[in-house]
């Protein structure tokens, strides 16, 4: 017998008409003790909804599921079963995709996984405590005792997703579901979380659902993978035959797309975007009367340039200081040091020329999207301030065509942000910044959340738009693939500053930096 075993799983929803609709049809698979099961497919595809099915997490009675569904853990029933409570987090840990909307924001990280240690191992408050340091450094997680008094929007987003993992494994379950465990993290830190799943799972013969959209990382950690499109389950088998001898061809077509484009072009042109000695810093400690005795400096003195029509590439630990740096480049922190915009200094420029001049592409787009607001508000509400002269038809075309560029249906601009996979939301969030026609673009981690065969695509798209427009993209991203398919110059980052800088084709053949060479050998590009 299985250790958990789906048959004919049905999952629906039931819209305001009170009408049913299927989104996963009919889909049966096994997990067997000590194996691990990959789960790939499109963003949407019904991957995430699985998951969440197995631990009762669904938003009922809004969802539901068919009588013939099944959904047996060591040959109990778990749906509508009364002991789900003793299964979650305990038997089965659940790592969720998105960390800064699955943690509590008032309480800190500390205190989030002892809750689960004491809860359901009885520990008391001063062992939990250690534990959870303990857990934080496996995780990869510096300064971890002081990290424990952390709250989760003090901690960058790879830091987040390291909390949750901490707090799956805290109790050593049996199974453990990993919706996109990797998506915040860059490649060095992926690696290592990689290499702690196998060995926590050789080590407690513990059985792992494995769900991402980066067919490597499934390569690389899967025995088994199970290959879903549009709720069905197309093609299952031994990982190596899936990889190798592909037989759906929808399956074919996420192999192929998981090899990204490569460009070497990089010719001169003036640059559009410039920092000059940048310094973001952050006060840590303050004396009684208030005066900061310590800074944290995020960003420093960091002197970067972007060309016109050309893409400059962030690479970097989680932590490093990235976003930071995307953020103050576009006005939206304070910092030190200047920024040069088509050559006069961001101080003199007008505060609405700008925003339309740069735009973008916040890392979590759930966060950053208004939940109040349907799609085509969000899309055109930046045409309402930069774009005045566009009746209201024009601009309706005008979102219709941004969402078809960006692989969406325009029957969806009256739907809200949460009825929308993370890989669709992502694509929502792009189409909000090219909607007031930028000329420059920061893309922080704009492909991360997606699936490979959309990923894909929206590097081609930003690759089109980028020709055909002359738009300038400042490029942040852990995937050194989708780096090296995108940029002309590569930047790389650690603790804050600019350690090696040159262009893209030089920079992956020859690194000059040994923690560059670490980067690029760590995202086994080649394989």
């Amino acid at each position: 017998m299985a250790l958990l075993e789906v048959k004919n799983l049905t999952i629906g929803f039931k819209d305001k008409d009170g009408q049913q609709y299927n989104v996963v049809k009919n889909i049966s698979f096994n997990l067997e003790k000590g194996e691990v099961l990959g789960i790939v497919g499109e963003s949407g595809s019904g991957k995430s909804l699985t998951a969440l099915s197995i631990l009762g997490l669904l938003p009922y009675p809004k969802a539901f599921h068919t009588n013939e569904s099944s959904i047996k853990f060591s040959g109990c029933e778990l749906l509508n079963s009364n002991d789900l409570r003793e299964v979650r987090g305990k038997r089965i840990g659940f790592i969720f995709q998105e960390p800064m909307s699955s943690l509590n924001p008032l309480h800190t990280v500390g205190h989030q996984i002892a809750e689960t240690l004491i809860l359901h191992q009885k520990m008391n408050l001063p062992k939990a405590r250690k534990e959870v340091i303990r857990l934080l450094k496996l995780t990869g997680i510096k300064n971890a005792a002081q990290r424990y008094k952390s709250y989760p929007h003090e901690l960058s987003g790879g830091q987040r997703q390291r909390v949750m993992i901490a707090m799956a494994i805290a109790n050593k379950p049996d199974i453990l579901i990993a919706d996109e465990p990797t998506t915040a993290l860059d490649v060095t830190i992926s690696a290592q979380i990689l290499a702690l799943l196998k060995d926590l799972k050789n080590k407690l013969n513990m059985s792992v659902i494995f769900i991402s959209h980066d067919l490597g990382i499934i390569r690389k950690i899967a025995d088994r993978v199970v290959v879903m499109k549009s709720g069905k389950i197309v093609e299952q088998g031994k990982t190596e035959k899936i990889f190798e001898h592909p037989e759906n061809s929808y399956t074919k077509s996420l192999v192929y797309s998981s090899n990204l484009l490569k460009k070497n072009n990089n010719n001169k042109s003036v640059f559009v975007l410039e920092s000059k000695n940048l310094v973001v810093k952050y006060p840590l400690e303050r004396s009684f009367w208030g005066k900061v005795k310590k800074y944290l400096y995020a960003v420093n003195k960091v002197s970067i340039k972007l060309k016109s029509g050309k893409t400059l590439g962030v690479v970097g630990e989680s932590g490093c200081g990235k976003t930071t740096l995307a953020l103050a480049m576009a006005q939206l922190v304070s910092y030190d040091g200047d920024i040069i915009i088509d050559g006069k200094n961001a101080n003199v420029w007008n505060r609405k020329d700008l925003r339309k001049k740069i735009q973008i592409v916040f890392q979590d787009p759930y966060n950053s999207l208004n939940p109040r607001m349907n799609i085509k508000s969000i899309i055109e509400e930046g045409m309402l301030v930069h774009l005045k002269k566009l009746s209201k038809e024009e601009r309706l075309a005008k979102v219709k065509a941004i969402m078809d560029e960006v692989g969406l249906r325009d029957d969806c601009l009256a739907k809200y942000p949460h009825e929308f996979s993370g890989g669709q939301r992502q694509r929502i969030a792009i189409a909000r910044a090219l909607a007031v026609e930028p000329d420059i673009l920061i893309l922080d981690e704009p492909t991360t959340a997606l699936d490979v065969t959309i990923a894909a695509q929206i590097i081609k798209l930003l690759q089109r738009i980028q020709k055909e427009r002359g738009l300038s993209y400042m490029f942040i991203s852990h995937d050194m693939r989708a780096v090296r398919a995108l940029a002309d110059d590569v930047a790389v980052m650690k603790d804050g500053k600019i350690i090696e800088l040159n262009n893209a084709q030089q920079l992956f053949k020859h690194p000059y930096r040994a923690y560059t060479k670490y980067l690029i050998e760590a995202t086994s590009m080649d394989k």
